[in-house]
């Protein structure tokens, strides 16, 4: 049974800690034995059941809310500790119309964050290009002022949810002025003339990925989301709410391995005792329940301070998407070490979580250029200091 003592710290409200319960009691009842053979199927029927359930009104904001960081924190973690695909299909609702609920017009929100929140229309974030993965200021896809419509032309590539969304929100150069701050955001939905997915991509861990091409593809002006020129600020501000949870689902998983270990090292015997006598494993263990807490102190810090009202929270955010997405690697490692061949055989928990957390070093920020962040921000702080 998972550790939940981390409820009780002050980063949480009473509601909070509600939510967190009755996740957890719905998803023991509804996902276990997800049949995860059909990707596509799978992330629809997980969509729509979070939608009936309630589940993904929680991620996007409309008219006068906000997004509550921790409650996506505590979502991610405890869907991950179940599923990692339920997961999955929860944080691309939010990313892909995180921009829509934060720099949305009122019409725009009117017309999709209802969908997305009840889970009956699918979103994706359509950030990523061939040459350009974390250098997102390298963006060379096009969308070109004609009269009242944008002309689209271009690539998006590692597109979660692609092919099986219903709307996109898609960053494009504008050239409003060279780099970063010659970008915009839009609102593309599926279907269009022009639009084609030209590739599904295959990873180790089954999630509906894809490259898309874009040719002549013709968007109104009212598809512009906030102002000409701040695309990259708007790709930005959302990462800068969602990276944190990211971090989450880390620790969702790390958590489910040690339990998983747990469970194994008491029950598997050595020599007529309990795995868990011998002295090399209780480090491991130890090791293991060290980083799943240092993780939680670092996922939910950044996610309170968020919520308190933070302008930016890049180096909070960073150092908890940093640290434990790379000690989730670390911790499903020795849960796969103390599960023996058992912990390669498929249809394990730990053989699954160890190809689950692999991406997650990797997008939103892969875990160098973080540590790039940090410096930075490290540096900026005791320059400012003097």
């Amino acid at each position: 049974m998972a550790d939940k003592s981390f409820l009780t710290w002050p980063f949480f409200e009473d509601w909070h800690r509600a939510l967190a319960a009755e996740l957890d009691e719905w998803a023991g009842a509804h996902l276990g034995g997800i049949d995860h053979s059909d990707t596509d199927a799978a992330c629809r029927s997980l969509v729509a059941a979070l939608g009936a359930a309630g589940w993904t009104r929680h991620s996007g904001a409309e008219a006068g809310e906000t997004l509550d960081v921790r409650t996506l924190c505590l979502i991610r973690e405890t869907l991950a500790r179940h599923d990692g695909l339920a997961d999955f299909a929860f944080a691309m609702q939010g990313l892909g119309t995180g921009a829509i609920s934060l720099f949305g017009t009122p019409e725009q929100q009117a017309e999709w964050l209802p969908l997305t929140r009840a889970g009956k229309a699918i979103s994706a974030f359509a950030l990523t290009e061939p040459q350009s993965g974390s250098d997102v200021a390298n963006s060379t896809m096009t969308a070109t002022l004609d009269g009242d419509h944008y002309v689209l032309n271009g690539e998006k590539t590692w597109i979660s949810n692609g092919g099986i969304a219903d709307v996109y929100t898609l960053f494009a150069r504008t050239g409003e002025a060279p780099g970063a701050k010659g970008l915009s955001a839009f609102i593309v939905p599926a279907g269009l003339p022009g639009f084609e997915v030209v590739e599904r991509q295959q990873v180790i861990a089954p999630h509906p990925l894809a490259t898309l091409r874009f040719t002549d593809c013709r968007i109104p002006k009212s598809a512009l989301l906030g102002q000409p020129g701040q695309g990259f600020k708007i790709a930005m501000s959302v990462l800068d709410v969602f990276r944190s949870t990211v971090a989450a689902a880390a620790l969702g998983f790390a958590r489910r391995a040690l339990d998983e270990a747990l469970q194994r090292v008491s029950e598997r015997t050595v020599q007529g005792a309990p795995l868990f006598e011998l002295q090399m494993v209780q480090g491991h263990i130890a090791d293991m329940a060290l980083d799943v807490d240092a993780s939680a102190l670092l996922v939910y810090r950044a996610a309170w301070a968020k919520d308190s009202g933070a302008a930016r929270v890049t180096r909070e955010a960073a150092m908890a998407k940093l640290f434990s997405t790379d000690q989730a690697q670390q911790v499903i490692d020795k849960a796969v070490q103390l599960h023996g061949g058992d912990g390669v055989r498929r249809g394990q928990k730990v053989e699954e979580l160890y190809r689950d957390i692999r991406a997650l070093r990797i997008y939103e920020g892969a875990s160098d250029v973080q540590r790039v962040v940090i410096a930075r921000q490290a540096l900026g702080a005791f320059q400012g200091g003097n």
